[in-house]
C-alpha cells in the first residue's frame, strides 16, 4: 500500500456485493487515487470487476469487520464504504454493530449506501475532519 495514500474499506452484505460492484466500477477513476481493502468476498469481485488493487481480509462472517475493526481503531483506515442490507437478518450482525460502533467512536466516515459513498468521494477523505 502506498503510505502517502489513504485508504478505504469495502464492505458489502450479500444482498448488496453487486451493487458495490457497479458503484466501483462506475468510480473507478476516483478509488484509484486511494487505497482499498475490503473484506472477503467484496474485495475479490470489485478488484476482478475493476482491476483495482484491492487488500483483502476475512470473510465478514469469518472475522473480516472485525479485522476493519481492529485497523480502524489503529488508525489504518480512513473511511468505509459498507453497503449494508437492512431489511436480512444476518447471524454475525454483532461484528456489524462493533464495527460501525468503533467508526462512530474514531470519527471515521462510514458510507452505508450509494449516496453517502458518492458524497464521500467528492468531498475527498482529506476534507473530514483534518485527515
Amino acid at each position: 500500500m502506498d503510505e502517502k495514500k489513504k485508504t478505504i474499506a469495502l464492505i458489502a452484505h450479500d444482498n448488496k456485493k453487486a451493487e458495490m460492484v457497479e458503484w466501483a466500477m462506475f468510480r473507478k477513476t476516483e478509488l484509484e487515487k486511494y487505497n482499498l481493502c475490503g473484506t472477503g468476498t467484496t474485495s475479490r469481485r470489485v478488484a476482478e470487476a475493476t482491476g483495482l488493487d484491492v487488500q483483502g481480509f476475512l470473510s465478514g462472517p469469518l472475522g473480516g469487520d472485525q479485522q476493519i475493526g481492529a485497523h480502524l481503531a489503529e488508525g489504518k483506515i480512513d473511511a468505509v464504504i459498507f453497503f449494508c442490507d437492512p431489511l436480512t437478518a444476518l447471524p454475525h450482525d454483532p461484528d456489524v454493530r462493533a464495527l460501525l460502533r468503533i467508526a462512530v467512536v474514531y470519527d471515521v466516515p462510514i458510507a452505508t449506501n450509494r449516496a453517502t459513498a458518492d458524497c464521500i468521494l467528492a468531498a475527498g477523505i482529506s476534507d473530514f475532519f483534518g485527515k
